[in-house]
């Protein structure tokens, strides 16, 4: 499941890398769809990725103010930061098939399917950056799994 972690980690920093030559206000246009803008939908995409792997270990959550992180190099730079966390508890190994309960829900999930929804909450998320990109007549970031290198990010 790593593999797609990696995969959804190298995506980001190409959206990262894309966003690059958009404007500050470009990047904070509140937009139809996703989160509002593109800014706001990777510092969500972070956020929501860190939440709920913190739940998985019965750690608190620490809610992240977007108005704190509000240029593309703070985010960019949050979720280098994160990451490095987010492995160290991968290389520990996970007992996916646990039930666990996160504070901001009542229902107990196996950490399988909470990984599962990180996962495919990123995806969902970069869907929408695409179809805002097109509509900027740009070329989206390619989402092509096949022909991608992974293991740069594990231990």
């Amino acid at each position: 499941m790593i593999k797609f972690f990696e995969y959804n980690w190298q995506v980001r920093d190409e959206w990262f890398d894309w966003c690059e030559q958009l404007s500050a206000d470009e990047l904070l246009k509140e937009r139809t769809g996703g989160v509002g803008c593109i800014l706001n939908t990777l510092f969500h995409i972070i956020d929501v990725e860190y939440s709920w792997l913190r739940g998985i270990q019965g750690k608190e959550d620490i809610v992240f103010d977007f108005a704190e992180y509000n240029t593309l190099s703070k985010v960019k730079a949050l979720s280098d930061q994160l990451r490095k966390e987010i492995m160290q508890f991968f290389n520990t190994g996970i007992g996916v098939s646990r039930l666990v309960q996160v504070p901001w829900d009542k229902n107990h999930y196996s950490v399988e399917d909470i990984l599962h929804h990180i996962i495919a909450h990123e995806i969902h998320h970069i869907g929408q950056l695409s179809v805002w990109a097109r509509e900027l007549g740009m070329v989206p970031v390619s989402a092509h799994f096949i022909g991608r290198k992974f293991n740069e990010y594990r231990n």
